[in-house]
């Protein structure tokens, strides 16, 4: 394959680099902008994306956000590669935090205690086992159990999902009203460049064709004394 790496990275290089991308965050967050600028749509296709993406990190569907977002943004007729870079916006050092509004959130929308970050996280473990464990029950005699799952649905997904609705959309419409005006500007700002240099060209192919006219009447000219 043509795209595929000669050294395959291990599991240990694809865990951290999750934490601390290889060149830092730096560089990855100027890579992410640099791509959105280059992208051919009009400003407001590409903030729409950029909200989309921005408004599913705040949602409890880890492993799906990529598939959250390429759908919400084909529905809301955004772009689609915006959105799938904007969802960068979550990322292991954003997580915790999103997670601790979310659950905050939820907890005093539903009127519950929410749970501390660790045992959040051990939510997540415990249904995780439980689901591979009921899954891998289908094809032996061990008896399914679902009271992890059901546990982890009513003190934490509910609440993270529910929670993460009024930050996720106020970060969305913030996101949109920032990158709308920037975006704008920055693809004038290319189009002037663009004509700028086309007129340049053009400037330096009328400059030789004039040149050449006049080699070719002297030369003419030459030969007819």
């Amino acid at each position: 394959m043509v795209f595929k790496r000669r050294t395959p990275r291990t599991y240990f290089e694809v865990v951290s680099e999750s934490f601390y991308p290889r060149g830092g965050w730096r560089r990855a967050s100027r890579y992410i902008v640099h791509r959105l600028r280059r992208l051919p749509d009009p400003a407001h296709k590409i903030s729409r994306g950029i909200a989309v993406g921005v408004f599913t990190s705040f949602t409890p569907f880890f492993g799906l956000h990529f598939v959250l977002s390429a759908f919400l943004a084909w529905a809301i007729r955004g772009n689609v590669l915006a959105a799938l870079l904007a969802t960068f916006v979550g990322n292991p050092l954003t997580f915790p935090l999103i997670a601790a509004v979310s659950m905050e959130m939820g907890g005093f929308l539903l009127g519950e205690r929410p749970l501390p970050l660790p045992l959040v996280l051990s939510s997540f473990s415990e249904a995780a086992n439980d689901f591979w464990r009921n899954f891998a029950a289908i094809f032996t005699d061990e008896r399914t159990h679902w009271q992890g799952l059901f546990r982890f649905w009513d003190r934490v997904f509910l609440p993270y999902l529910v929670g993460g609705l009024l930050p996720g959309f106020a970060a969305a419409i913030a996101s949109y009203f920032l990158a709308n005006p920037v975006i704008v500007a920055y693809q004038k700002a290319r189009v002037a460049r663009l004509k700028k240099k086309f007129a340049k060209r053009r400037e330096r192919a009328i400059s030789r064709r004039i040149e050449q006219e006049k080699k070719e009447v002297i030369s003419k000219r030459a030969a007819a004394e």
